[in-house]
């Protein structure tokens, strides 16, 4: 036991070390300049508005470029977010005021108007970082005037973006970003244009201090009427998981109670009577699982991500995520996914051992590869689809032999390190009741107590606690929302985790009582059912919900959301299981068996 807490202690003190490198924020650089100094101004991306995974770099298309395009060294969570930062084609510098400014004079051929055209009808957006905070606009308009014929829409090109910029003192607060509607680039013919890009810019001073000068980001998601529906949610989970648990749990204690005096009355009456219900299985309901090593390498992959989710709540609730904190987030998911490894480790060995496996080492490897194993796969198909369009999603060779090295000198060994320390462990299964030698057979049941129906029931309650917050979490993450309000959050995530408990135990008790011993496979795949669930969601959610489109942007939303939702499976089946297997010992324990 003292062995099993050091080694939990000395992982915990490496994931605390690591992120501190994460909570250096990006605007903490704390800049102060003189009057006509440089500051820093990078353009990132171009994309489609609603497809927020397909961006390209900026001067893939044919805007001013400088004479020397210099590009910004970045982080490895800001490559793995997509973002190019380059040196953009405006200068401006501290206090000095521009109107009218001409970035250049440039005759456009007929195939850049074509590509600008094309932008244009898709949305397209910019991205651009002034001293760290983000500037977004658009990079052109249609005009419909009421035709329903795109061949008779107009496409216009801005030449002209203002810059107002508020600075307090010596530093730079807020800025704001505005097109000017009336210069304009005619792009609706196949035809060579003049086009003349220029820029104004305009200084305010404020009082807004500069600690604060990122709050305005996130202040969208905190808005009154933006609370109430969250606090709706939250009160409409609570509401029904009560009624539903409390229900449950009413039933469920009065029919053990009734249990606990039958048995009882049973066993002073006759011992020769016949046992019925989950007493008659207690030689069986602690047989070992078939499959065992897949068992445990799903628990302790389960155990893993729920550890990550946890040190991932406590980095969000101290303020590490705040709004464009560029690439923080990937950041830490990649360091505190490669430190919890040893738990993962651990957890799957010791376990696998109590339930007398012999060959630890390819459970080992099983527990390496079974949430790794169809995350690499599905990187590498996405990956390639986002090479195939040249967007910014494509990761550079170089990140990708960094994250091949961290899987390799870091994941890897401190998953042989917690396997090792798992099977030195020496903790035996604890089963109140003994195992007979020859399974009983189970009883034909009725169709609804099979796996499937089981599983759409122990789904549909957790899912119904979360599936109004899931909506501004999608929104976030495969939108332009921002999401700031990770207490509310972390309130629904211990929700999500109390009902997966209470139904998976619920139904593994009916499962017991209609003396089907086989609960511990069942247990799994009920508690994980609600990351079926979310995926159907997904469904639900691209087609109802966002204006995404193209092969690129499906395929990145389905197959990263597939293995979330994999990863969700895991985490709840893990504490689905966890749960029941403390109430069978629990219920067990409580009568005499012979």
């Amino acid at each position: 036991m003292k062995k099993t807490m050091g080694f939990f202690t000395v992982t915990t003190v490496l994931i605390i070390i690591s992120t501190l490198a994460v909570q250096v924020r990006s605007d903490g650089s704390d800049h102060r300049y003189k009057a006509r100094d440089t500051v820093p101004l990078y353009a990132n991306k171009v994309g489609p508005f609603h497809n927020p995974s397909e961006t390209y770099r900026f001067f893939d298309l044919p805007f001013c470029s400088p004479s020397h395009v210099t590009e910004k060294k970045e982080a490895l969570g800001e490559v793995l977010n997509g973002d190019r930062l380059v040196s953009a084609p405006y200068k401006l510098d501290f206090l000095v005021e521009k109107e009218s400014e001409v970035v250049c004079k440039k005759k456009l051929t007929k195939e850049e108007v074509i590509q600008f055209r094309n932008a244009v009808t898709k949305d397209y957006y910019f991205q651009m970082y002034y001293d760290d905070l983000p500037i977004w606009g658009f990079i052109g308009k249609v005009e419909k005037d009421s035709k329903s014929d795109p061949s008779e829409f107009k496409y216009y090109l801005y030449k002209h973006i203002n810059f107002e910029i508020l600075y307090n003192k010596d530093r730079v607060i807020e800025i704001n970003v505005r097109t000017d509607p009336n210069a304009l680039v005619d792009l609706t013919e196949d035809k060579p244009v003049d086009a003349e890009f220029m820029y104004t810019v305009k200084w305010k001073e404020t009082a807004t201090p500069f600690d604060k000068r990122m709050d305005k980001y996130s202040q969208s998601s905190s808005l009154p009427h933006h609370l109430e529906i969250h606090w709706f949610s939250i009160i409409n989970s609570c509401v029904t998981v009560l009624l539903l648990t409390g229900f449950l749990a009413t039933i469920l204690m009065r029919v053990l109670k009734n249990d606990f005096v039958k048995y009882a009355h049973d066993e002073e009456a006759a011992d020769d009577q016949e046992e019925t219900g989950w007493k008659y299985i207690h030689g069986d309901v602690f047989r070992y699982p078939k499959g065992k090593s897949l068992f445990a390498a799903a628990l302790g992959s389960g155990t893993q991500l729920f550890a990550l989710t946890i040190f991932i709540f406590i980095l969000a609730l101290v303020g590490v995520f705040y709004p464009y904190n560029r690439g923080a987030l990937f950041t830490a998911l990649v360091v505190i996914y490669a430190l919890t490894s040893g738990i993962a480790g651990y957890t799957a060995t010791s376990f696998y051992c109590q339930l007398e496996g012999t060959n630890w080492v390819r459970n080992l490897l099983l527990t390496g590869c079974l949430f790794c194993g169809p995350l690499f796969l599905t990187f590498c198909f996405l990956n390639t689809v986002a090479i195939a369009y040249s967007a910014t999603a494509a990761l550079p060779f170089g990140t990708i032999v960094v994250i091949v090295l961290i899987w390799t000198l870091v994941t890897s060994p401190l998953l042989v390190l917690g396997g090792i320390a798992g099977k030195n462990s020496k903790s035996e299964f604890q089963a109140p009741v003994r195992t007979t030698k020859y399974p009983r057979e189970i009883p034909p049941l009725p169709w609804y107590r099979s796996t499937i129906p089981q599983m759409a029931m122990a789904g549909f309650l957790p899912f119904s606690a979360i599936y109004i917050e899931l909506y501004y979490i999608f929104a976030s993450v495969w939108g332009h929302r921002i999401y700031t309000i990770y207490s509310i959050l972390f309130i629904v995530f211990i929700i999500l985790l109390i009902v997966t408990a209470f139904i998976t135990v619920a139904l593994t008790y009916f499962q017991l009582a209609a003396e089907d011993h086989e609960w511990w496979w069942r247990s799994i795949l009920c508690g994980g059912s609600t990351g079926l669930f979310i995926y159907g969601y997904c469904l639900y959610y691209y087609y109802a919900r966002s204006d995404m489109s193209g092969f690129m942007q499906t395929s990145f939303f389905f197959g990263y959301m597939a293995c979330i939702c994999y990863g969700f499976f895991l985490m709840l089946g893990t504490i689905g299981f966890r749960a029941s297997l403390l109430f069978v010992r629990h219920i067990y324990r409580s009568i005499k068996c012979e």
